[in-house]
C-alpha cells in the first residue's frame, strides 16, 4: 500500500498553480510584435504605435529593411519614422523581389519596437506574405505558431489545462482507493 505525505502532494499542487500564470504571461509577451508590415507593388511600408514619444531632436525613431545577407540594423536601408503619438510609419520604394526583415527602433528609449520578416514576390501582380517570425529564421509556412492569441484565449486554454490536471488527479486517487470519491 502506498503512503505519501499529504503535505508533499499539496505543496506540488501549490507550486504548479503558482507557475501557471507565469507561463501564460511569458507566452503572451513573446507572441506579440509591435509592428505591422504591408506592401503595394514594389513599396514596403511599416506602421507601429510603440514609438509614442520623441527624443530631444524630435525624432520618433528609425526603421530598417534588411536583406538576408545583412546581419545588423545599421547595415539595412534606414528610413526615419514619421507620424503622431498614436501611429508612426515609414516606407521603402523600389524594393526588389526577395526575403527581407523589417526592424523598427524607437528614438526615445532606443528599444526595438518589433521585427517582422516579409517576402516580396516577382509575379506580374506583386504579392507579399508577412508573418511575425524570428529575424531571418525559418519561413517554411504560416502555421498556427505565427498567430497572436489574445488574453481570453490564453486564459481559456490555461483553465482547460487546470481542469484536465484536476480530473487526472481525481481519477488516479479514485482508482487507488475505490471507496473514496
Amino acid at each position: 500500500m502506498r503512503n505519501t505525505s499529504p503535505l508533499l502532494r499539496s505543496g506540488l499542487t501549490v507550486a504548479a498553480a503558482a507557475a501557471l500564470p507565469l507561463a501564460l504571461t511569458a507566452t503572451t509577451a513573446t507572441a506579440q510584435s509591435g509592428i505591422s508590415v504591408s506592401t503595394s507593388g514594389s513599396t514596403v511600408s511599416v506602421t507601429t504605435s510603440a514609438c509614442n514619444r520623441t527624443d530631444s531632436a524630435g525624432s520618433w525613431g528609425t526603421a530598417a529593411l534588411l536583406t538576408s545577407s545583412q546581419a545588423s540594423f545599421a547595415q539595412g536601408r534606414q528610413v526615419a519614422l514619421s507620424g503622431t503619438t498614436s501611429l508612426q510609419s515609414a516606407a521603402w520604394s523600389s524594393v526588389s523581389p526577395g526575403t527581407y526583415t523589417v526592424i523598427v527602433q524607437c528614438a526615445y528609449n532606443s528599444q526595438t519596437a518589433g521585427t517582422q520578416a516579409i517576402v516580396v514576390s516577382a509575379s506580374a501582380s506583386p504579392t507579399v506574405t508577412a508573418s511575425a517570425s524570428p529575424s531571418r529564421g525559418v519561413m517554411g509556412g504560416m502555421g498556427g505558431s505565427s498567430k497572436d492569441f489574445g488574453t481570453l484565449t490564453l486564459a481559456a486554454g490555461g483553465g482547460l489545462l487546470v481542469l484536465g490536471a484536476g480530473a487526472t488527479v481525481w481519477f488516479l486517487r479514485r482508482r487507488s482507493r475505490p471507496y473514496r470519491l
